[in-house]
């Protein structure tokens, strides 16, 4: 049996790990993208916009939202949604330092 104890591997790949688990369904990534593409709160519009029911809906919410990746505020009896700018910074800088990493060339595989 593989092992998968996080504490084998060192603090910034379990952060990564963390991050990377909150997008990792599509539900997740279609949400993020309407709110960007929205760039506005959002509350009742992804139900329509996704097709997915409102429990549904509101479980990857609460994921995101427990990731800091999204922000939410009380407007009457709904909660408005919208992306957090701080914690999309820092998945921006991990993301991008990850990717950036590999330099390409010649591929050792062929």
């Amino acid at each position: 049996m593989g092992l998968t104890k996080s504490e084998i591997f060192t603090d910034k790949q379990n952060k990564l790990a963390g991050m990377m688990k909150a997008l990792a369904h599509p539900a997740r990534i279609a949400i993020i993208q309407y709110l960007i593409k929205a760039n506005a709160c959002v509350n009742g519009q992804l139900v329509e916009e996704l097709g997915l029911a409102q429990p549904t809906i509101s479980q990857h919410l609460k994921e995101l939202k427990n990731a800091g990746l999204i922000q939410g505020t009380i407007e009457g009896t709904s909660v408005c949604y919208c992306i957090e700018p701080k914690t999309w910074a820092v998945y921006q800088k991990e993301f991008g330092a990850l990717f950036a990493a590999y330099r390409g060339g010649d591929s050792c595989c062929g």
